[in-house]
């Protein structure tokens, strides 16, 4: 009997899939978040709605995050207040701060994950991302952030590292490996989130690593956050895509 194209295409979809790890990225606000990956693209997700999200082993500097106040067209166009990424529902980038990040790189040196949160690009959403295997740190952010953000780092719908704002080693260590250290702002995040970056030489206390094979949740808003932000308040004009 002849080998079948497809049964040859179906075994290394099924062993590709096998090997992948899952994200499953879950919206526990109380409104829309519109989900981003690199890799991965995006998706819009209303209040309980999730997201399955499968990455190939040995992918390195990926992101997941979530946009808010997104307005798009009928193909997807369209810009968000934060977490915006090149003005499109499915992202081929990253975002544009402030947004929390949950960073990731599979299959890694020992056949570990690496995973952390980072607000090096700053707050927009409260996340925990952990995986769910068991036996290995659950990261949580979900303090206030937003309603306690420094004046001079508030952005709209979200709260800006001071990277962002003033763009100097102090604050973004672009001299190297130790030219730089925490602060009164990276101080302000870090009090708040212990387990998240707060600046981008803060790995100690930051970087927290798995079992490769490991499968993994992103939860906006795990306290699901009852007090809804203004700027979120539902828009019926907005479209829906």
């Amino acid at each position: 009997m002849p080998h079948s194209p497809l049964c040859s295409l179906l075994f290394l979809a099924s062993l590709s899939l096998a090997t992948a790890a899952n994200f499953e990225i879950v919206n526990n606000c109380p409104y829309t978040v519109w989900a981003a990956a690199s890799p991965g693209g995006g998706r819009r997700l209303d209040r309980g709605q999730t997201w399955n999200l499968w990455v190939n082993p040995g992918t390195a500097m990926a992101r997941i995050w979530g946009r808010t106040g997104c307005n798009f067209d009928g193909s997807g166009r369209g810009r968000c207040q934060t977490g915006d990424c090149t003005g499109g529902l499915n992202c081929q980038g990253w975002g544009v701060p402030p947004n929390t990040l949950a960073e990731f790189a599979l299959n890694q040196y020992n056949n570990l994950d690496f995973y952390d949160i980072s607000l090096v690009d700053g707050f927009n959403i409260p996340m925990d991302f952990y995986p769910v295997n068991g036996g290995c740190h659950r990261i949580s952010c979900t303090a206030d952030i937003n309603g306690q953000c420094p004046g001079p780092l508030r952005a709209q719908g979200g709260c800006n590292n001071p990277c962002t704002v003033f763009k100097t080693n102090e604050y973004c260590c672009t001299n190297g490996q130790g030219s730089c250290g925490p602060t009164t702002y990276s101080k302000f995040f870090k009090e708040r989130c212990r387990d998240a970056y707060s600046y981008p030489q803060d790995d100690p206390t930051s970087t927290f690593t798995c079992p490769a094979g490991s499968n993994y949740r992103v939860l906006f808003c795990p306290l699901g956050e009852p007090l809804l932000p203004l700027h979120m308040l539902p828009n019926t004009t907005a479209n829906r895509y």
